[in-house]
């Protein structure tokens, strides 16, 4: 059993700052990838910024400059400083990990339960 845990989202103003948190915890053997993907009522989900199998970085160009995903291995935890936010960055902000349980298995992907988040103009 995996779980992935948010933690930080909520209301604030156009300009500001929110950091949020995903911890993956339970029968954890390795996490190939990690990231952020968020979604609004009646479209896509999309993603947001991740650490891919290889380590690297990806961001959605919306974000490039503004967010920053980071993470602390020995948690299972990976972080998104979300800075100079915008109205249009309002979505429900959902981790995503690729966890294997086993060395024997592939890796699955989990979805945590989603964070609210919420710009105002």
């Amino acid at each position: 059993q995996v779980q992935l845990v948010e933690s930080g989202g909520g209301l604030v103003q156009a300009g500001g700052s929110l950091r949020l948190s995903c911890a993956a915890s339970g029968s954890i053997f390795s996490i190939n990838a990690m990231g952020w993907y968020r979604q609004v009522p009646g479209k896509q989900r999309e993603l947001v910024a991740a650490f891919t199998s290889s380590g690297s970085t990806n961001y959605a160009d919306s974000v490039k400059g503004r967010f920053t995903i980071s993470r602390d291995n020995a948690k299972n935890t990976v972080y998104l400083q979300m800075n100079s936010l915008k109205p249009e960055d309002t979505a429900v902000y959902y981790c995503n990990a690729d966890i294997k349980t086993d060395w024997r298995t592939r890796p699955w992907g989990y979805w945590g339960q989603g964070t609210q988040v919420t710009v105002s103009s």
